[in-house]
């Protein structure tokens, strides 16, 4: 009796393992990723768009350490005046674009006096103030100062865009607008001093965010206008006998369509670069930018503002270009863990693939370093995941653009160039937290289908049949991570601060690029040849 009492326990134990079993199988399946397939087309017949070699810009700004919002202080010491430029990861972080555009500038280059003459004293910059317009009193940028800038950016092969003082010599009227023309003889010193010690700038901005309503105070287009052409008048005479002058740039802000539209129209040729900032997602502080991030409707948002501009371009009599001059997504610093976090490479890849694609030339990252949207960590300089995104995005994807077709999930971005290399170069963005996506690529028609696995490739080399795959995720899947997988190996730096390998997976070109959940692909398809590539 006994042992007909163990077997039936026994039994009734095998049999509760086995339900249990049974039942975890269920619930792991019914959590698992969905999956979806699709083929995106690329037309590669022309190009849409063309972009700078160096389209990927990052900025550094002039906030100081007393620069607070939402009762956080993130700028710490990453400003022009006190960044630690003898920092070893800050070096070898800019060398590994070769090179990486900077643009230095901000809110405060609009209260920056340049302090050329020996005769005048350093003197403390940016207190602050509640009164001041800004909330800081005045800066001063040391000409010593100036030259260890110079010498580093020298050093690091970096391409500047410095940001001048607009406001100089203007007055603010009791509706808040900025009056009177620009004084511009501050400026003119400093830049005869950078040409006398043999310093290259690739362009001179005029002015930050003092266009349309402005941000703080405004300055009217006609008047904007005037000064730009005075900047022009200024660099063509300080660099007469120069074979390439450096640009003029302007008006570094964000875009009113009847303010900028009056401001190209009295610039025809006073200008060679419009630019225009972006803080789409709205201030630091929202809780809600995580969904914004990866809603579709809301990155499709700011299109309209890229396709106002290329079509004001494209129909006036200019040839100046269009590019982002400073974009950190949220206003006011950021979120951190959020802006400097894993989520938001989504955004920001997102945002240059769409910019490119309405022939924008060269987007500036709000910031290198410095608050919570830098591509750096304002305290240790370690990178941050968007840091990877830019560099990867400047090695793979060429200047020549390409249109794309995706007619599956619209939760799946996607953006083709002509490679950087050979071939062309995709960028898939998954925003679904629960499928992923089998995506197949092909140059024809819909009513064409031709994989480039099949027709596409040509010759018999085994580099022409397989494709390389960079595959971007959140460390542990984290979206607040701020350590990114590549192929599932977290980036970082050695012990020396040197900026690791980006190395790909190769994959046979027979199959489809897997683009999981809440997660990014680089695909380079070295053996393809489009028209618009040759």
């Amino acid at each position: 009796m006994c042992e007909i009492m163990r077997s039936l326990v026994i039994l009734s134990l095998l049999c509760y393992w086995v339900y249990m079993a049974t039942h975890s199988l269920k619930s792991s399946i019914s959590v698992a990723s969905q999956s979806t397939e699709g083929t995106l087309f690329v037309n590669g017949t022309a190009a849409i768009g063309f972009i700078d070699d160096d389209f990927v810009c990052a900025t550094i700004d002039w906030w100081p350490p007393q620069k607070c919002d939402y009762g956080t202080c993130s700028w710490g010491s990453a400003s022009l005046l006190n960044l630690d430029l003898d920092n070893a990861i800050l070096l070898n972080a800019i060398k590994a674009f070769s090179p990486l555009k900077i643009r230095l500038g901000g809110t405060l280059q609009d209260k920056v006096i340049y302090q050329t003459e020996e005769s005048q004293q350093p003197s403390t910059s940016f207190l602050k103030d509640g009164s001041e317009l800004f909330g800081f009193t005045q800066g001063y940028l040391p000409m010593s100062r100036w030259d260890q800038l110079n010498i580093f950016f020298k050093k690091t092969g970096a391409v500047v865009i410095f940001g001048l003082n607009a406001l100089r010599g203007r007055t603010i009227s009791s509706q808040g607008a900025a009056v009177g023309a620009w004084n511009s003889s501050n400026a003119e010193s400093l830049i005869r001093y950078t040409v006398k010690k043999g310093y290259r700038i690739h362009g001179w901005e005029l002015g930050n965010e003092l266009s349309g309503n402005g941000v703080g105070t405004r300055v009217a287009a006609g008047q904007y206008a005037s000064d730009t052409k005075s900047l022009q008048s200024i660099v063509q005479n300080v660099y007469a006998g120069f074979e390439a002058k450096p640009q003029v740039l302007a008006p570094g802000g964000f875009f009113d369509e009847n303010w900028f539209t009056e401001f190209i129209h009295k610039t025809p040729q006073s200008l060679q670069v419009v630019t225009h900032h972006i803080y789409n997602l709205g201030p630091g502080s929202a809780g809600d930018l995580i969904q914004k991030i990866l809603d579709p409707s809301v990155l499709d948002g700011i299109s309209q503002t890229f396709k106002s501009l290329q079509s004001l371009l494209e129909k006036s009599n200019t040839p100046a270009v269009a590019w982002v001059g400073e974009s950190g997504g949220a206003y006011n610093s950021g979120h951190n863990l959020v802006t400097n976090a894993f989520v938001f490479s989504f955004w920001y890849l997102d945002q240059l693939g769409m910019s490119a694609s309405y022939d924008t030339k060269t987007y500036c990252r709000q910031t290198l370093i410095g608050g919570n949207y830098g591509l750096l960590d304002t305290n240790t300089f370690v990178p941050n995941p968007d840091y990877y995104s830019a560099l990867l995005w400047h090695r793979l994807m060429g200047n020549k653009v390409l249109s794309t077709s995706f007619p599956g999930t619209k939760k799946l971005r996607a953006y083709a160039h002509c490679s950087k290399k050979t071939g062309i170069t995709v960028l898939l963005i998954n925003l679904d937290s629960n499928t992923k996506v089998q995506v197949r690529v092909s140059t024809e028609s819909p009513g064409k289908l031709s994989y480039l696995n099949f027709q596409g490739l040509r010759g018999s080399k085994a580099s022409q049949n397989v494709r390389e795959e960079y595959h971007l995720t959140a460390k542990d899947g984290d979206l607040h991570s701020k350590v990114m997988l590549l192929n599932g190996k977290a980036l970082s730096v050695d012990s020396s601060g040197n900026i690791p390998a980006l190395e790909p997976i190769t994959v046979g070109s027979s199959n489809p690029t897997t683009v999981a959940p809440l997660s990014i692909v680089f695909v380079h398809i070295p053996g393809i040849t489009v028209p618009a590539c040759k």
